[in-house]
């Protein structure tokens, strides 16, 4: 993998100098407005291009003032990333990974969502459990009646950010103690950006009818709940939603969503993840609570009307594929 990587490098660089010896000089105003110093590159890269397995630097530190087209640097960011978004995961050790995970879920729950992303990103193999909503058989044999249940090596965990917090204290144990910014986001998450989500999937009655459509497709039913769920679910959510609205003072239910992608895109500070070089906690908890309305009308209209686009794409390449094991 390291060779392939340092033959990208090489190929894209090459590649770039020739287009660097082959274009006109621009002037120097125009110039001014189009490039970016090369130490902005390397700090970049950091961030996103540091092999783990030796720690190595894929750029060299800048040696000059010189300076590379955005249009380039961006080309040759995409290149590299290509190439080394295998490396940049780093699974835990296998003693560590444990044996037997089963998660009791309903497919469309922001939180459940929460969890799987955090099983996903650490390559944490487990088995999904789907619960009826109406009659949640499933979990009779628990005393926690809600989900995300998390059964591990048999111990039972609840609650989706005591999950993670719990899975990670495994997986990292000599990182008990979360960072105090790391900390912070957690908790927005679960204070804030879910509070704003049903307010917007159900926003409108299509939008509730849309959201229904996929909640039934997924959901653990019977052929008639599937009919029921969809109709009668998405009117009762549509009025649930207005009750939600007036509870956390939402006035425009769109501009609420899109305030909430832009404050989390604005606590990054330039870092493509709130963890730097790789997500942390924060980063898989908002992705995970994200990732069930990201094809929804609302979620596309987030992504369009908010800088989040270019983390999410992040994050999905950081997760990977689903690790989930078909039962």
């Amino acid at each position: 993998m390291q060779a392939t990587t340092r033959a990208a490098h090489r190929l894209v660089s090459q590649s770039l100098l020739r287009s660097n010896a082959a274009r006109a000089p621009l002037s120097s105003a125009l110039a001014s407005q189009r490039t970016v110093p090369t130490s902005a590159l390397c700090a970049t890269a950091s961030d996103v291009f540091v092999a783990p397995q030796s720690r190595r630097w894929l750029f060299p530190p800048p040696v000059s003032s010189r300076r590379f087209p955005v249009c380039f640097v961006g080309a040759l960011s995409f290149s590299i990333t290509l190439v080394t978004a295998a490396e940049a995961k780093e699974p835990p050790s296998p003693e560590r990974i444990p044996k037997d995970v089963v998660l009791y879920q309903y497919e469309a729950c922001p939180f459940c969502n929460k969890v799987k992303a955090f099983l996903d990103y650490h390559d944490i193999p487990y088995k999904v459990v789907e619960v009826n909503p109406i009659s949640k058989k499933e979990i009779k044999w628990s005393d926690y009646k809600k989900v995300p249940i998390l059964v591990v090596d048999g111990e039972q965990l609840v609650n989706s950010s005591d999950i993670v917090k719990n899975l990670d204290n495994r997986l990292h144990s000599e990182h008990s103690v979360l960072d105090e910014e790391e900390a912070k986001w957690l908790r927005w998450v679960d204070d804030h950006l879910v509070h704003m989500l049903s307010p917007n999937i159900y926003r409108t009655t299509s939008e509730a009818l849309e959201s229904f459509d996929y909640i039934a497709k997924h959901g653990n039913f019977s052929f008639t709940e599937r009919f029921t769920v969809k109709y009668a679910g998405a009117a009762i959510m549509y009025m649930v939603s207005k009750k939600l609205k007036k509870k956390y003072n939402i006035t425009d239910e769109r501009a609420s969503l899109y305030e909430a992608a832009q404050t989390w895109t604005a606590a990054l500070e330039g870092r493509d993840f709130l963890g730097g070089c790789k997500p942390n906690l924060a980063d898989l908890a908002v992705f995970g609570v994200l990732r069930p309305i990201r094809y929804l009308s609302a979620g596309k209209d987030m992504v369009e009307n908010t800088n989040i686009s270019d983390w999410y794409q992040r994050m999905e390449t950081a997760v990977g594929e689903s690790v989930r094991i078909t039962i």
